[in-house]
């Protein structure tokens, strides 16, 4: 049954490589296909909301996302000058309300579960080296036009899903031209030892630093042997690209001494290498696809990194279409659009909500002042309540 159901995945992220596992544990035929030639990890740290451990859970990674994994026991959040100004319980708190934990791990960990379970199963054949350039759908289903190298690459199937990533290129071909717009923040990432930052800084916790134009997050991955450190910027260098090598003094110098406290530039100074990468996103919008094609992640709704959704959001969006498939198989065009309406409300929401809160981080004078007074008078448990439309959801049988 599965060799007659095969489902083309254009892009072998996390999104594409969740869509392949949730597809053939319903029986579909997998056919994913990425024009990198090896799947390197890259990236840095992820939050993994329960939203998202959910349906990890349900592919069976639990174990295996286990043993590197992070669950911190609070969202400490601070201001630039040190001061505390709220603390968001996680840890048993949050499984307990959500019935999934809250982890943080390095992106490369999760890639790796995702891959090696993709590689183990028999109804999913990975093809590297292999771009993705045009389709047609057809009476019969769909034909995709690849190219391996200098070869000319053909597959097909009876859907296509566009997991393409940020620069899609299927988006355009599905009749959404737009390119994504630069938002002026940049992202600097680095990763150190454990043992290389002040004890403060080492416990199991997720911290956000907010300041002028600038915020700071860290937290601890690889099985809390490394930091994490992420920074994000008010800047206008607009480069594509994911790692782009940065210099640490030109970093540091965004977070001036008058503003940031002494431990926070420390830290920041620690780091021997950064990468950085340009933000971008667009604007929420309702159609993803025609056909047996569609979108999937940030080829459709790519968001700021300003509520750590964009992984959690893909791999949601990975559900809700393999279940949508698995209720009309035979009619894979209308399973695309139920999973498109479904999804659309959702993640313009998230779309909206990252970018407010990337005003709000870097909210200066008398803003900030506001902005803290508010979160020292909230409780922590107040706090995580406001995200219950966010960890608590879960794909249903309506969806």
């Amino acid at each position: 049954m599965a060799a007659s159901r095969n489902i083309i995945i254009a892009g072998a992220g996390i999104g594409g490589l969740t869509a392949a596992l949730a597809l053939a544990q319903r029986g579909f035929r997998v056919s994913l296909l990425d024009q990198a030639e090896e799947l390197e990890e890259t990236g840095a740290g992820i939050q993994l909301s329960p939203n998202a451990t959910r349906v990890l859970f349900s592919l069976g990674l639990e174990q295996r996302l286990k043993a590197d994994a992070v669950a911190p026991v609070a969202v400490a959040i601070k201001a630039a000058s040190g001061q505390d100004l709220a603390r968001i319980p996680l840890g048993s708190v949050a499984a307990g309300r959500y019935g999934a934990p809250y982890w943080v791990t390095h992106r490369g960990d999760l890639q790796a579960a995702l891959l090696e379970a993709v590689r183990a199963h028999p109804d999913i054949v990975l093809r590297l080296g292999t771009r993705v350039e045009d389709f047609v759908a057809h009476q019969n289903g769909i034909s995709v036009a690849a190219r391996r190298g200098v070869e000319a690459a053909d597959e097909s199937g009876i859907a296509l899903i566009a997991a393409d990533g940020l620069w899609s290129v299927l988006r355009a071909r599905l009749g959404r031209r737009t390119a994504p717009g630069f938002r002026r923040r940049v992202a600097w990432r680095a990763l150190i030892p454990v043992g290389r930052v002040p004890l403060e800084f080492r416990d199991v916790a997720v911290h956000l630093w907010l300041g002028r134009k600038t915020h700071l997050v860290h937290y601890p991955v690889k099985a809390g042997a490394l930091i994490n450190i992420v920074a994000i910027v008010d800047e206008q260098w607009e480069r594509p690209g994911w790692s782009q090598e940065g210099d640490g003094r030109e970093l540091l110098a965004h977070f001036a001494p008058e503003q940031w406290s002494n431990a926070a530039r420390e830290l920041i100074a620690l780091p021997t290498q950064w990468l950085k990468w340009a933000l971008y996103d667009l604007r929420p919008f309702r159609r993803w696809g025609h056909g047996p094609a569609t979108l999937l992640g940030d080829a459709a709704h790519p968001a700021l990194p300003f509520l750590a959704q964009g992984a959690a959001m893909a791999i949601e969006d990975a559900a809700v279409l393999a279940d949508s498939l698995a209720q009309t198989p035979n009619d894979p065009a209308d399973a695309m659009r139920r999973y498109e309406r479904a999804r659309y409300r959702r993640t313009a929401h998230v779309q909206r909500e990252a970018r407010r809160n990337s005003s709000i981080y870097h909210l200066g004078r008398p803003g900030m002042l506001v902005r803290n007074f508010l979160l020292r008078r909230t409780s922590g448990n107040m706090l995580l309540r406001r995200y219950d439309w966010l960890y608590d959801w879960r794909p249903t049988p309506s969806e």
